[in-house]
C-alpha cells in the first residue's frame, strides 16, 4: 500500500527545520527529555502521595484537598500558550534549563509550607516551571525526527512522566515514612537541579527551529497562528484525555488509602503498577504505529486507530471502582492504563498538523485546553466524593469523558498533513 504524501521526509512541510546533528546526539537529547519528564512527574507525585498526611497537619477536607490538587493546574494551564510561543522562538537550551530549575526549587520549598495559602502558592510556582515540559519537548522532537518516525520518540520522552509516578509513588511513600513529608519535598526538589548540568553539555548551542519570513518581519504573533479544525479537534480530544489522566494522577493514592484501606507504603506500591503500565505503553504505541506507517500504512488511519483502541480501554476504570477486592481493583486499573498506547500518537498528530514554526504554540494550545481537565478533574471528583461518599461517579465520568474524545479525533481532525506554512529560511536547522 503506497502513501506518497507520508513517505516524504525533509521535503514534507512538517519536516522543515530538522536539526543537522548526529543520530547519537539526538537520542541523547531524547534521553535527557525522558529524565526531565521523569523528574517532572516525580515532583507532581509528591503532593498526591503525601496528601493524606498533609491533610492531617493542615486540617484539609475533601473539597480543600481537591483545591490543593487543582492549584498546580491554574498556572500550568495558563502558561501553556505563552510558553508554546516562546518554544517556537527562543533558544530551548536555556529556556528549558531555566524553567526546570524553577520547578525543582518550588518542589523543594514545599517542605517549608506552614499554611494552606503557602502550599497553594508553591503549587502555582511549580506549575509555572513545569509548563515547559510538553511544548518544549514536543518542539524539540519535531526538530530531531521526520514525521513518520516521531511516534516512538514522542511516546518515549513523555513516558518518563508515568515512570516518574511508578517509581515515585513507592519511593516517596518510603521517604515520607523515614524522614517525614517536609524533608521528602526538600530532598526530591533540591537534588533534581543536577539535571541542568548534562542538559547544558548535550544541547546544541542554538536549539531553535527555522523561522519563517513572516516571523522575522515582526508581525503580531497571534496573526501568524493557523487556527483551523485540526487544532480545534486536537484541543477537544486532548481535554478528554487529560481529564481521565489527571484523575489517575491526583486521586489514585488517596483512593487506595481511604477506600481500599491500604497502608501508605502499600498504596504507593499499588499505585506504581498502573503508572508503570501507562508509561510502558507510551513508546510501545508510538513504535507500533511508526512500524505500520513505514510498511505503507496510511498515517492518518493508523494513528487514529491506535487512539481508538487505547481510549476504549479506559472504560475499565468503571469496574475498577466496583471490584470487591483491592487486587481486583488493581487489575482493572492496570487495564485502564492501556490508554498510554495513545500518547506517542497524540503528540505525533499535532507535529504532523502544525506548521513547523508553530509546533510549540499549537502544543501550548493543546495542553492549555487539556489541562483545563486537570483543573476540573480533582475538584469535580472531590465534590462527587463529598456528596456521594464513593469514587464510582467520578470514575464513570472520567471514563465517559475519555471515550467522547474519539469523536474529536475522528470527525474534527482531518488528514495528518500540516497547514501550509510560510517560506522557511534555510533548509535545515542549526546544530
Amino acid at each position: 500500500m503506497s502513501k506518497p504524501d507520508n513517505s516524504v521526509s525533509v521535503e514534507r512541510a512538517s519536516d522543515a527545520g530538522l536539526l543537522s546533528i548526529s543520530n547519537s546526539r539526538r537520542w541523547v537529547l531524547v534521553g535527557l527529555l525522558f529524565v526531565a519528564s521523569f523528574i517532572n512527574y516525580l515532583d507532581r507525585a509528591t503532593i498526591s502521595v503525601a496528601l493524606p498526611l498533609i491533610s492531617v497537619d493542615l486540617r484539609l477536607g475533601p473539597e480543600t484537598k481537591g483545591i490543593v490538587l487543582s492549584s498546580f493546574f491554574w498556572s500550568y494551564a495558563l502558561m501553556q500558550i505563552p510558553i508554546g510561543w516562546c518554544a517556537d522562538r527562543w533558544n530551548l537550551r536555556w529556556l528549558y534549563a531555566g524553567l526546570f530549575a524553577v520547578w525543582s526549587l518550588a518542589c523543594g520549598l514545599t517542605g517549608f509550607a506552614g499554611s494552606l495559602l503557602v502550599l497553594i502558592l508553591l503549587r502555582i510556582l511549580l506549575g509555572i516551571g513545569e509548563s515547559i515540559y510538553l511544548p518544549g519537548g514536543t518542539k524539540i522532537v519535531s526538530m530531531l525526527f521526520p514525521s513518520p518516525e516521531r511516534g516512538f520518540p514522542s511516546g518515549l520522552f513523555d513516558s518518563g512522566t508515568r515512570l516518574g509516578l511508578a517509581v515515585g509513588a513507592p519511593l516517596i511513600a518510603a521517604l515520607i515514612m523515614f524522614c517525614g513529608w517536609r524533608n521528602m519535598f526538600a530532598l526530591v526538589g533540591f537534588t533534581a537541579i543536577i539535571w541542568v548540568v548534562p542538559w547544558l553539555l548535550a544541547a546544541p548551542r542554538n536549539l531553535q527551529g527555522v523561522r519563517s519570513v513572516a516571523v522575522t518581519a515582526g508581525s503580531s504573533p497571534a496573526r501568524r497562528i493557523h487556527f483551523n479544525r485540526n487544532l480545534l479537534g486536537i484541543c477537544l480530544g486532548f481535554f478528554c484525555f487529560d481529564y481521565y489522566w489527571y484523575l489517575f494522577v491526583t486521586w489514585l493514592p488517596d483512593y487506595l488509602v481511604t477506600v481500599r484501606h491500604l497502608t501508605l507504603v502499600r498504596a504507593g506500591f499499588y499505585a506504581a503498577l498502573p503508572y508503570f503500565v501507562f508509561g510502558a505503553c507510551q513508546p510501545l504505541g508510538g513504535w507500533i504505529t511508526d512500524w505500520f506507517i513505514r510498511w505503507g500504512g496510511d498515517e492518518t488511519r493508523t494513528r487514529k486507530t491506535m487512539l481508538t483502541v487505547a481510549f476504549l480501554s479506559g472504560l475499565l476504570l468503571i469496574p475498577a471502582a466496583r471490584a470487591e477486592s483491592p487486587l481486583g481493583a488493581l487489575a482493572f486499573l492496570m487495564g485502564g492504563s492501556l490508554v498510554g498506547l495513545a500518547v506517542g500518537n497524540l503528540f505525533a498528530i499535532i507535529q504532523c498538523c502544525a506548521p513547523p514554526d508553530e509546533v510549540g504554540i499549537w502544543t501550548g494550545y493543546e495542553n492549555f485546553v487539556g489541562n483545563i481537565g486537570g483543573v476540573l478533574a480533582p475538584i469535580v471528583t472531590g465534590f462527587l466524593i463529598a456528596r456521594t461518599g464513593t469514587y464510582l461517579p467520578g470514575f464513570v465520568l472520567a471514563a465517559g469523558v475519555l471515550v467522547s474524545g474519539l469523536l474529536a479525533y475522528w470527525f474534527i481532525v482531518g488528514e495528518l498533513n500540516p497547514v501550509p506554512c510560510a517560506r522557511q529560511q534555510g533548509k535545515n536547522g542549526r546544530g
